[in-house]
């Protein structure tokens, strides 16, 4: 069987292969070393998982503007957002009806109009195409336009599919409405951005950063606010502390109570004591605040979609981390802070300080990835148990990784 699905051909990797793979796995267990480390995984997982996933993209304030766009790459597929002159948001593949070239290049802009470098076709921002010249009588241009992209809106942030019948999405959405919604999103500005190439399959990259097991020791410095030490959630050891941040974001009508669903997660924690944001000392790096409640003091409400993403909104900004593949030993990981939208660079807030932490954090995971996808090339690489206290959320996303691939394989057999 040879079938062509989003530019891959199942030539290009082993059904059976996987299959075979996916049996050898022992339940509580790493993954088998080929899923992490043949040639071959990258294309399927791109067609079994990225292809099939809702992502999130970005959020609606980076398209604050009409007539602005955001041009990513899922893998190698290119995907652009824009909103057009009407204030409406849309999401297509990134690729010219005439011959295919990519019309934006990764990164964010502004036009009225999308014009391919190529040969001038030119299209609207909702995708229609308006222009294409020497084309012959009879051409037809609402037949051309670009192909859209499934995209969803909830509580200021923007998700995608390009799966042809994209997974449940409304409950995620409604639970992140409710969790979000307080901090309104939408009245943020893109701050930074920072960009890591790591050198290890990107499942290790998502795995260390699904679980703390590694963090009093690989991150001293994300421990001065953060409960490295915490269980699934991040339920603080401490009872009392736990029904004193309870009490008190139900004062502020802010929830908090951690909710599952098969793809996602989202849980409002508390930080360790003194602190009230994700930094080097645990005290705020913007003096203009998202959120006013208990003084500013609520915590950090982390969210994570599989396959790619956590984030953190504690009351002064919202730190993005997501994770692209590029090859099978290649992950490119992106990283966005965003603050109140009236906060002024250099007075309200300083960019190096702003991205200190997490950098730092970052630089610290990528040694701890690349070395764990050095260390799983040995000929003595056995799956080892996960630690159920420490890596439970790791576990759930290989479990997660586990069924969705064994899905795509089952429905790929001869």
């Amino acid at each position: 069987m040879r079938v062509k699905e989003c530019g891959i051909t199942m030539s290009e990797f082993d059904i059976g292969f996987f299959g075979a793979q996916l049996d050898q796995r022992r339940p509580d267990h790493a993954l088998p070393q080929a899923l992490y480390t043949d040639a071959t995984s990258f294309a399927f997982d791109m067609e079994a998982i990225y292809r099939r996933s809702w992502l999130m993209i970005g959020m609606e304030c980076e398209l604050a503007k009409p007539d602005s766009y955001i041009a990513s790459l899922i893998g190698r597929w290119p995907v652009i957002i824009t909103r057009d002159r009407a204030g409406e948001i849309h999401a297509f593949h990134n690729s010219c009806r005439h011959r295919g070239s990519i019309l934006c290049a990764p990164g964010m802009g502004s036009a009225p109009k999308l014009v391919c470098p190529y040969h001038r076709w030119t299209y609207n921002l909702d995708g229609s195409l308006f222009a294409a010249m020497r084309m012959p009588e009879g051409f037809d241009k609402a037949e051309h336009g670009l192909k859209p992209i499934a995209l969803r809106r909830a509580g200021g942030a923007l998700f995608i599919c390009l799966a042809d019948e994209p997974p449940p999405f409304d409950e995620f959405g409604s639970k992140f409405e409710a969790y979000a919604g307080p901090l309104d999103f939408a009245n943020m500005k893109l701050a930074a951005t920072d960009l890591m190439v790591e050198q290890a399959n990107w499942k290790l990259v998502m795995e260390n950063a699904r679980e703390c097991y590694h963090c009093p020791t690989g991150h001293p410095e994300l421990g001065t606010s953060f409960p490295v030490h915490m269980k699934r959630h991040f339920e603080p050891r401490d009872a009392d502390r736990e029904a004193a941040f309870t009490a008190a974001m139900d004062a502020a009508g802010l929830p908090h109570a951690a909710q599952e669903g098969d793809w996602w997660q989202i849980a409002r924690f508390a930080l360790n004591e003194g602190s009230s944001s994700i930094s080097m000392d645990g005290q705020p790096l913007v003096k203009k605040l998202l959120v006013e409640a208990n003084g500013g003091n609520v915590g950090s409400l982390r969210w994570a979609i599989d396959p790619h993403l956590f984030a953190h909104a504690t009351a002064d900004v919202v730190f993005t981390f997501s994770c692209m593949p590029v090859s099978a030993t290649e992950t490119h990981v992106f990283s966005k802070w965003f603050v109140h939208k009236d906060a002024v660079e250099g007075v309200d807030y300083d960019v190096p300080a702003l991205k200190e932490l997490w950098v730092k954090t970052n630089q610290q995971d990528r040694e701890l990835a690349e070395n764990n996808h050095r260390g799983i090339l040995s000929p003595g690489y056995t799956p080892g148990p996960y630690s159920q206290e420490a890596e439970s959320m790791a576990q759930r996303f290989t479990d997660w990784y586990s069924a969705q691939a064994r899905a795509y394989v089952d429905a790929h057999v001869n």
